[in-house]
């Protein structure tokens, strides 16, 4: 599973869910029919009914089942995500952000900074959130990203450990 949103709030009366998506555009959420719902450890397969943008960074939804307010609310903070395997393949050089969280984190050095704890999406490049014993942010630019490689759990990286 990779997680792709999550719900913030009921919207309107009817059921409505509003949808605060973590792809690279937000409307890319409703191109699932099927989403999975889940806090922790509990997931469920739920069918989208309906959806639309609400603006540039929400999307709202209606679940099939769901048809007020108060139904909706019970899904506040719930996590959305689809099976790896209905993702579109990734082209040579790209990488699912999911793919990246967990990936060790080494310079050209052979210096262990830590591992990926998350990427944030800024104006000009995506950055790495880098977990060791201190947290560094490194950006996912070809000029610092030397290689990626998933299969054996490395991310090899032009920076210093003192930076």
């Amino acid at each position: 599973m990779v997680v792709m949103g999550r719900i913030i709030a009921p919207f309107g009366v009817k059921g409505w869910v509003k949808i605060q998506p973590l792809t690279a555009a937000a409307r890319n959420l409703l191109a699932y029919s099927r989403w999975w719902l889940g806090r922790g450890a509990e997931w469920r397969e739920y069918e989208v009914a309906e959806g639309k943008a609400h603006s540039e960074k929400l999307v709202v939804a209606r679940l099939a089942g769901c048809g007020d307010r108060d139904a909706a609310a019970e899904f506040r903070g719930s996590d959305i995500a689809v099976p790896r395997s209905q993702l579109p393949d990734t082209r040579r050089g790209e990488y699912y952000w999911a793919d990246l969280i967990g990936l060790a984190v080494v310079n050209t050095a052979a210096q262990a900074l830590g591992r990926i704890a998350g990427v944030m999406q800024t104006g000009a490049n995506d950055v790495l959130v880098v977990q060791g014993e201190r947290e560094r942010l490194i950006p996912f630019i070809a000029e610092v990203i030397r290689e990626v490689d998933p299969a054996s759990g490395v991310v090899r990286v032009d920076w210093g450990a003192d930076y």
